[in-house]
């Protein structure tokens, strides 16, 4: 397979397949999904190359992006990489305060904006941005301010590169264009401490295209895939940058709210997503076989101990199952199965990479056994993404697959995942001192995982920097807990306190309409959400499930006490990262009334 450049990428594809879809995005308005060619898409990334040579941008100057997913984004990246600028892209929920530091920390002169949430925080510290001299706005409904005199409308910005003489000069620079160029500066969601920039080379990419040629051939030109997750993400990054490699057709999710609706109105071959999204059908799935009558819920519970014998059993161990399970697979597979494939718009499924957090096992056996390939993996921004991922046979559940082709993996001190190739990082930018605290004098990235290796299959154990130590003594992770209790249907969010605790407590954000709707069953009766969170028929509703759930877990790491709280954990708080990671010093500062509570009694 050919591998091109990013700056050429997009074009190379155009000469490919001409006017077939490349692109897709959803009108609002019109109520369509809109479609863009590769010819579109490349004509306007050289309009854009142009309009940004017209604006003074300099080769290796850093370019921001703080938007969420649209089109314009993948414009304005592949066109940076044609005059061989450095993409920023900035979380669409950052606060002004991580505008600010992001900016001023790359020197950032040009920064393209969303909509009013990114223009707003944005232009709120532009007078305290040193560098910063122009906003670029994607969406044409944004107020400006009054007093804002420089910004300008992406359409207004994509004139200036009409009709002018930049082609020339275009090509220059992407001729000077090389793998060893920084693409992209990524900054990390700091669950402690400031954000770092992670330095992405176009090597790092050309070497992560290639081994996922190697690894996931399954995906090609005919698959359709849904754009859900932050492009910011190093995840959805280096996937979308894959599927237009292979001429799959991008559809860009542009509201996160809206991925069930465009789910099923894209019907999505392959989608990368993170865990909870599969804990939520999960959980959808589980509470519809509850409700069922005795024979509905039978023949649900069978199809699920057929599809877990069919697919897991046999299939992922390329042994033919007999024929009395294939024929019942068969029946499932045009019944039960594909009415919850065509529910939540996976009719035409061919695989999901999922990652980011840990995944349960009852959630990865789930999908497999309704005939949803949920392809597993682990990686990092600092890795350009996959470490490991599952391949179509061979995996093991439990593990996050088979170690990526080329890539070095071996187990340090503590059991530490250390990680050397072509698609780590060189460093975080202008922080040499954090470059030499992860990777060592001989080239391992240190990756504050712990985990260990069975041939090349990975599994991960714990996060080494979250583990927590009892006053007792006793290590506890709780990431482990936190995914075992967030598979209950009553459970959104959980924070496990243990660190120099005598025992293990959690905080826990209940699904409030399921609690709610066992309060009504119940006869209870509430005034508040607090007064229905702290009944005692609802506590010892949770504390049955909690207790059922954690039964594999050594005594000192169960959770002994546990509050429920009336609001979620939420970005606007600080209590969570941009990918909705626990800041956990945040979240144990805004409820450390709540938690001293749990610890002013002795438990046995």
């Amino acid at each position: 397979m050919a591998y091109h450049h990013l700056s050429v990428l997009v074009h190379r594809q155009a000469e490919k397949y001409g006017d077939k879809v490349a692109l897709k995005y959803k009108d609002y308005e019109k109520a369509q999904w809109v479609p863009v060619t590769w010819n579109a898409f490349s004509a306007t990334i050289r309009q854009t190359a142009n309009a940004l040579i017209a604006f003074g941008v300099k080769e290796t100057e850093n370019v921001g992006i703080f938007s969420q997913n649209k089109p314009e984004c993948l414009y304005v990246d592949f066109a940076d990489y044609a005059v061989r600028a450095v993409t920023i892209p900035l979380y669409a929920t950052s606060s002004p305060s991580q505008v600010h530091y992001i900016v001023n920390d790359a020197k950032i002169r040009f920064l393209f904006v969303g909509e009013q949430f990114q223009y707003d925080a944005a232009f709120s510290v532009f007078g305290f941005c040193n560098t910063l001299e122009r906003l670029v706005i994607f969406d044409r409904t944004v107020q400006r301010d009054p007093r804002d005199q420089t910004s300008m409308y992406f359409d207004d910005f994509l004139a200036l590169g009409c009709g002018c003489p930049y082609n020339a000069e275009v090509e220059a620079h992407t001729a000077r264009a090389s793998l060893d160029d920084l693409a992209n500066i990524l900054y990390t969601s700091g669950t402690t401490g400031e954000p770092k920039g992670v330095m992405l080379h176009h090597f790092n990419y050309d070497e992560i295209l290639r081994v996922h040629d190697i690894a996931l051939p399954q995906l090609t030109e005919r698959d359709v895939v849904l754009n859900f997750l932050p492009l910011t993400h190093v995840f959805e990054r280096a996937w979308t940058y894959l599927c237009i490699h292979r001429g799959a057709e991008v559809c860009v999710n542009l509201r996160p709210h809206d991925v069930q609706a465009s789910m099923r109105e894209v019907h999505p071959t392959a989608m990368c997503s993170v865990p909870r999204f599969w804990e939520k059908v999960y959980v959808a799935v589980h509470e519809q076989m509850a409700q069922s009558s005795g024979l509905r819920r039978k023949l649900m519970e069978d199809a699920l101990k057929v599809g877990r014998l069919h697919n897991i059993d046999y299939v992922r161990r390329e042994l033919t199952p007999p024929v009395w399970l294939r024929l019942k697979y068969k029946f499932y597979e045009k019944t039960v199965y594909a009415i919850l494939k065509k529910h939540i718009g996976l009719e035409h499924a061919n695989f999901f990479p999922t990652a980011g957090a840990a995944v349960s096992n009852e959630i990865c056996e789930f999908a497999h056994s309704v005939g949803i390939f949920m392809l597993v993996g682990y990686g990092l921004t600092e890795s350009t993404a996959t470490v490991a991922c599952f391949r179509q046979t061979g995996f093991e559940i439990g593990s996050v697959g088979q170690v990526m082709p080329g890539l070095e993996v071996k187990i340090g001190e503590n059991s530490e995942i250390l990680l050397r190739g072509r698609t780590i990082s060189t460093g975080y930018y202008n922080k040499p001192e954090a470059t030499a605290a992860a990777i060592d004098a001989e080239g391992w990235f240190h990756t504050g995982d712990a985990g260990y290796l069975e041939g090349d299959h990975l599994y991960l154990t714990e996060r080494i920097k979250d583990l927590f130590k009892t006053s007792n003594g006793k290590y506890i992770s709780p990431q482990a807990l936190e995914t075992r209790l967030s598979i209950d249907r009553y459970i959104d969010q959980v924070a496990v306190i243990a660190d120099q605790r005598k025992f293990v407590s959690a905080l826990i954000v209940p699904a409030y309409e399921y609690v709610e709707a066992y309060a009504r069953e119940k006869g209870l009766t509430w005034q508040t959400r607090e007064d229905l969170l702290r009944h005692p028929k609802v506590l010892a509703l949770f504390r049955a499930r909690i207790d059922t759930l954690q039964q594999q877990f050594a005594h000192y790491e169960q959770v002994k006490r546990f509050t429920l709280l009336p609001e979620p954990f939420s970005m606007e708080k600080g209590e969570l990262t941009n990918t909705l990671k626990l800041r956990r010093r945040v979240i144990a500062q805004n409820y450390r009334e709540a938690i001293e509570r749990m610890y002013e009694e002795e438990v046995s």
